[in-house]
């Protein structure tokens, strides 16, 4: 398909596994569960990172919490997290932090940041200690051209999908489509028919052998809802 369809004036890139770069139409740089030391999808190391301004944080996992912590100590981005989260970094000596939760929303230059549910677990390993970070959550991004992005985290499928549709009205979702943590390209398939959204982006998979889901698979599941198209990233790519 012809991607740029889609651009409206932002750029969306796929760092590997569930992370992505977002560059805003005003100018505005969103980090979203930046793990990309340790990641084999990686395109990008986390100290070749440039200006970020804003980090978002769906749970406390390594793969997604990631170099959060690192990048924003360098970049000075806030980070808009779990209350949990964000004191859990605060203790580590970061003081640009935001903790919301769900159901709310966190403006910052003309975005809307909407913290929605995830059906997941979320905890970060301490001195080999697991110590509890709050809820796992998903983002709405709605850009300030009304563009408006679902980053849904680590999930299973949930009818709260069905309300992020109502709601929120989301033209592009970023789903996990990888099984045994997270949805499975069946399971995938079934929330795209809940959120509603223009396009699909399949994310969180392969990048451990147990999770399964492909592209492929979610993309016959998807042969039932020709409306929403299904896109495809490589690490690396962007849509612009």
């Amino acid at each position: 398909m012809n991607i740029s369809k889609i651009s409206k004036n932002f750029e969306l890139t796929f760092l590997g596994h569930s992370a992505f770069q977002l560059a805003s139409p005003e100018g505005t740089t969103i980090l979203i569960d930046p793990w990309l030391t340790g990641n084999p999808q990686a395109t990008l190391e986390s100290d070749k990172v440039g200006t970020v301004d804003l980090i978002l944080v769906t749970h406390g996992h390594g793969d997604h919490l990631g170099d959060t912590f690192e990048i924003a100590q360098r970049t000075k981005a806030h980070v808009v997290s779990m209350p949990e989260i964000s004191r859990y970094l605060m203790a580590k000596g970061l003081d640009n932090t935001v903790g919301m939760n769900k159901g709310g929303t966190y403006r910052f230059n003309e975005i809307d940041i909407t913290m929605v549910q995830a059906t997941h677990s979320s905890s970060a390993m301490e001195n080999d200690t697991i110590v509890y970070t709050g809820e796992a959550a998903g983002f709405v991004v709605t850009l300030e051209n009304g563009f408006s992005i679902y980053h849904a985290g680590d999930t299973g499928v949930c009818k709260d999908m069905e309300i992020i549709g109502d709601l929120y009205h989301p033209d592009l979702a970023l789903l996990p489509i990888g099984s045994h943590y997270v949805m499975g390209p069946r399971e995938a398939a079934y929330a795209c028919r809940m959120i509603r959204s223009t396009y699909v982006v399949p994310m969180h998979y392969g990048t451990f052998p147990v999770l399964t889901g492909t592209p492929e698979a979610f993309m016959d599941e998807m042969a039932s809802l020709p409306a929403v198209s299904v896109i495809v990233m490589n690490p690396g790519d962007t849509l612009t």
